[in-house]
């Protein structure tokens, strides 16, 4: 059968300016969104290859997020079962396109390998609920989520929630300290480096960038990045994270682990994103975030300040397996 292919926006390279955010404002760098500029003209016929992976895909069929997500790597996971690995009308699509076959995630979603069933499933019923609504409602990713999870049925949230959780949690991510970081646009709703070699200051930041830009948009499951994150930020995350730093929050690893891979049905937050970590502490801060589970986390996020944040976010990113 011969589908026809749909180009999902959040591929394209639609640039714009990503710099700190104002106090008081949701930081721009943890929750980019593409600006509103024309998209460029794609090659669907161009063939595509990545590092490690004998496969071969046409951009077209990368960009077709209404039928299959690429698999380059398919010797590395399980057989996709129905929602996971295809996509179906009307607009419910396939799970592995954002969290990719390996579970591994990007920037701008979540991991998903290795967290139990019974939490994916509880998340997936939050967002069904509005009850992670996130703290910038033009983020497709997150809107995105909010309506797919709404059109699931029970047996793809089982499906899914099971073959997710059956997978071993694997990082990509180089957390590096550093005063300054390059320049930076926003493209696929996440921090890309700007032409040339331009940097500036990194101030309250972090900048998590794919090391190879076409490996990023070709959807590899193996994509290295690079985050740089404030010089000193992880040794103030190391004590924040171990002892709660004289009571201003709590230890993590009572509720995630010693190794902060998670415990039952509390996640792994060691080697995760520290954009996405940023972003839910955020979250949870602000009420954006809710529920029975999000009820455990507000002691421990209310004392917390924005650096505070970037310097926690940046220590468990850098505890990788």
């Amino acid at each position: 059968m011969k589908h026809s292919i749909k180009v999902f926006p959040i591929l394209l390279a639609v640039f714009g300016t990503a710099s700190g955010a104002v106090d008081g404002e949701v930081p721009a760098w943890a929750y980019a969104l593409n600006p509103p500029t024309a998209q460029p003209v794609m090659k669907e016929d161009e063939p595509q290859r990545v590092p490690g992976s004998s496969a071969s895909f046409t951009r077209g069929e990368i960009a077709a997020i209404a039928v299959r997500p690429p698999d380059w790597h398919p010797d590395e996971h399980p057989t996709m079962p129905g929602i996971v690995g295809r996509s179906r009308e009307p607009r419910v699509y396939a799970c592995a396109y954002c969290h990719l076959p390996n579970g591994a995630g990007r920037p701008e979603n979540a991991s998903l390998a290795g967290l139990s069933a019974s939490y994916i499933k509880a998340q997936i019923a939050a967002f069904r609920e509005d009850r992670r609504l996130g703290s910038e409602p033009g983020r497709a990713p997150q809107t995105n989520m909010i309506a797919l999870a709404k059109q699931l049925t029970e047996i793809e949230i089982e499906e899914s929630a099971n073959y997710f959780a059956a997978l071993s949690p694997v990082s990509f991510v180089k957390v590096i300290e550093s005063p300054t970081a390059p320049r930076t646009v926003v493209a696929g709703w996440m921090l890309r480096k700007a032409p040339g070699t331009s940097t500036e200051p990194i101030g309250n930041r972090i900048v998590e960038l794919a090391e190879e830009t076409e490996r990023f948009e070709n959807r590899d499951s193996r994509t290295p990045y690079v985050a740089y994150v404030p010089t000193g930020s992880l040794a103030r995350g190391a004590d924040l994270v171990a002892t709660g730093s004289s009571g201003l929050t709590l230890p993590c690893a009572s509720c995630h682990g010693a190794d902060l891979n998670g415990l039952a049905d509390v996640p792994r937050i060691a080697g995760r994103s520290p954009s996405y970590l940023f972003r839910q502490l955020y979250d949870l801060r602000g009420g954006t975030r809710t529920g029975a589970a999000s009820e455990s986390m507000k002691p421990v996020v209310a004392s917390l300040t924005d650096a505070d944040m970037v310097a926690i976010a940046a220590y468990l990113a850098s505890r990788t397996h």
